[in-house]
């Protein structure tokens, strides 16, 4: 599959990066932190350097668009699939990366504010593309709807996906209709249940049709095997995203660079930030803190960073180790900013140095 399709993997890829050449030409006018996420209400709730925005979006694409051609590859079933079902393969992650940097880039200039109905328009073309090419998807390992029904018998593959791909049509329709609903949550709440009613009606269909075929005696199992190649990637694969996963989410630290009037907060997967010591109006030492709602910014089981809310301090911003409860609290005209250590004794002695600087 790759060697006949070298080419069209070559302009699928270069489609995918091509959005960090337009990030390139629009550096000067792109602000230096992008929002890169939404909440379910539209809004912007997370942002990151303009250099991780626009070089690391279109890489995590190209490597979810190669991963996906490279498993569809691996399975010998496929080499009588129908061409038209590859070339949803081939295109569908150059377009999601056209439409979802051009979105940010556009946010980032000013021109939008709130994205909710280009990703209903996004997810309803790609729906009902998808279940145009479904009823075409001949009998695989890789590609389609793949349930024990559907793989151990050909006639209950072929039946379901004719009928899955109608369901997926209108569903893609459904989600349409969302960009005229009332509300976000309402908007949000009608795309998780049609999503959910897509991908759970054809399976209770094809157990269905499973049972009509044992009430039958037709129900043949024509178990396809497994290709050694495909395991070994799978695992290869599931192994390295585990491993991502862990790394993003279990490491990284905050450090606390002391100078002559300002001090700077190095952070780990955030942007650093410099403060000057004569900004400062008061600075206090709390050892129960309620963080509250992260409104923008970075979460891990271990790294709380960015802006946040609550009753307290109002909108104020955030760097901290999750698993200290001490904080040092600085307060001026302007903000409130919250750090700590990575335990209590290293938060105390934040607080003396910042408070020995402050005092001067």
């Amino acid at each position: 599959m790759i060697r006949k399709n070298k080419w069209k993997l070559l302009v699928s890829s270069l489609i995918i990066l091509s959005p960090i050449l337009a990030g390139l030409l629009l550096w000067d006018k792109l602000p230096d932190n992008m929002v890169t996420h939404w909440g379910i209400d539209g809004q912007p709730d997370g942002m990151s350097t303009k250099v991780f925005a626009i070089f690391s979006i279109p890489l995590i694409l190209l490597v979810a668009h190669w991963f996906c051609i490279v498993m569809t590859s691996f399975d010998h079933k496929n080499k009588d699939q129908n061409s038209k079902v590859f070339n949803i393969i081939f295109w569908i992650m150059p377009a999601v990366s056209l439409f979802t940097n051009t979105i940010m880039y556009k946010v980032a200039l000013g021109q939008y504010s709130n994205i909710n109905n280009f990703s209903y328009i996004l997810i309803s073309i790609v729906f009902i593309l998808i279940g145009n090419y479904l009823p075409k998807c001949t009998h695989n390992y890789t590609i389609g709807i793949k349930i024990k029904w559907t793989l151990e018998n050909e006639e209950n593959w072929n039946a379901t996906h004719r009928f899955g791909g109608k369901v997926w049509v209108i569903c893609g329709i459904l989600l349409l209709l969302c960009t005229l609903l009332p509300g976000h949550g309402i908007a949000f709440m009608v795309m998780f249940i049609t999503i959910f009613a897509a991908v759970l009606i054809p399976m209770i269909y094809s157990y269905q049709y499973h049972k009509k075929q044992v009430a039958l005696g037709t129900a043949t199992i024509t178990q396809i095997p497994t290709s050694k190649k495909t395991t070994a990637f799978s695992i290869i694969m599931t192994v390295l995203i585990c491993i991502g996963v862990g790394w993003l989410l279990f490491t990284g630290d905050i450090d606390v660079i002391y100078e002559d009037t300002t001090f700077t907060i190095q952070a780990d997967f955030y942007n650093d930030l410099t403060v000057a010591y004569d900004r400062i109006g008061t600075i206090e030492y709390i050892t129960d803190d309620q963080p509250g709602i992260r409104t923008m910014g970075f979460g891990s089981p271990r790294l709380l960073m960015g802006s946040f809310e609550n009753k307290e301090y109002g909108n104020y911003t955030r760097y901290s180790y999750a698993g200290c409860d001490s904080v040092v609290v600085l307060r001026s005209n302007e903000y409130v900013l919250v750090i700590n250590g990575i335990d209590e004794k290293s938060t105390k002695e934040i607080y003396e140095q910042l408070k020995e600087k402050i005092m001067r």
